[in-house]
């Protein structure tokens, strides 16, 4: 029972400490920073719905035979059309961006971001709960390890996403510890979620295998949607500059097929 409280507190811990920059940080948080956390949490999030969520869908369903694959894509559509309308009929606005999404409204743009960061920590609360309720009936195969690098995954992102929430509000609210509160606040859903659905396991463990596959759904959605997009933003730099690397499209075909023709390969320097 301790490790299913560490899994629901991590998230939010993730939040709280990323709100918490507004007592350590003059301006926002480093775009380069920012980044580097939405990128490496969108990799781990992936890795995460495809190894603790869709495998473990299909293969509760075993005995569908050829057709296991079925609740696991039922699933995973019903996640992805949920964030879809949620993001229709919630007005919010996303980071870094000046125009709001969803119905037109008259809400300042701190409240549509707060909205925003709200809107997606609901499912991911839905998705360690799902996780947890998974774990505990010890019938779907997914272990401690699974379900923590699906929530250290959802941490990791909620860091960035706390700092970016709470550093506008200290200069709207003119005070720190409130801008910290609000920028909390936007994560306490995500325990609240998770305890709900582990609340609800009873009915739950009968439809695991789509919930897991509807988890991994909203999880992709905000991936895709959100986390890429605002990891994307911006001026690209190449980490390698000044190299021309050319290859011929047999080269590309060997190494697709594996039959190691890397001499091929030329690299030319240019200065």
């Amino acid at each position: 029972m301790t490790n299913v409280i560490y899994l629901l507190i991590l998230p939010f811990l993730g939040t709280t400490i990323g709100a918490a920059s507004v007592f350590f940080l003059k301006d926002k948080l480093n775009q380069s920073v920012q980044k580097m956390f939405l990128g490496f949490a969108a990799g781990v999030m992936v890795a995460a719905s495809v190894w603790s969520l869709i495998i473990p869908a299909i293969n509760q369903c075993e005995d569908m035979g050829k057709l296991a694959f079925i609740p696991a894509s039922v699933g995973l559509v019903i996640g992805f059309a949920f964030l879809l309308l949620l993001d229709k009929i919630i007005p919010h606005l996303h980071v870094n961006s000046n125009s709001a999404e969803g119905p037109k409204s008259k809400l300042g743009k701190s409240i549509m971001l707060f909205l925003a960061v709200t809107l997606h920590n609901i499912p991911e609360g839905m998705a360690v709960g799902v996780t947890a309720a998974a774990m505990l009936s010890g019938e779907s195969g997914i272990g401690m390890a699974a379900a923590f690098s699906l929530a250290l995954g959802i941490a990791i992102q909620n860091f960035p996403e706390g700092a970016i929430l709470s550093l506008p509000l200290k200069e709207e609210l003119n005070s720190k510890k409130r801008a910290f509160f609000y920028g909390a606040f936007s994560g306490i859903v995500e325990p609240l979620a998770a305890l709900l659905t582990i609340a609800c396991s009873f009915f739950i463990i009968p439809i695991l295998p789509y919930l897991l596959a509807f988890a991994a759904g909203a999880m992709l959605y905000v991936v895709v949607e959100e986390l890429i997009p605002e990891a994307s933003q911006g001026e690209h730099t190449n980490i390698i500059r000044g190299r021309r690397f050319s290859c011929n499209r047999r080269f590309l075909a060997d190494i697709l097929l594996d039959r190691h023709y890397f001499y091929k390969c030329r690299a030319d320097i240019v200065y």
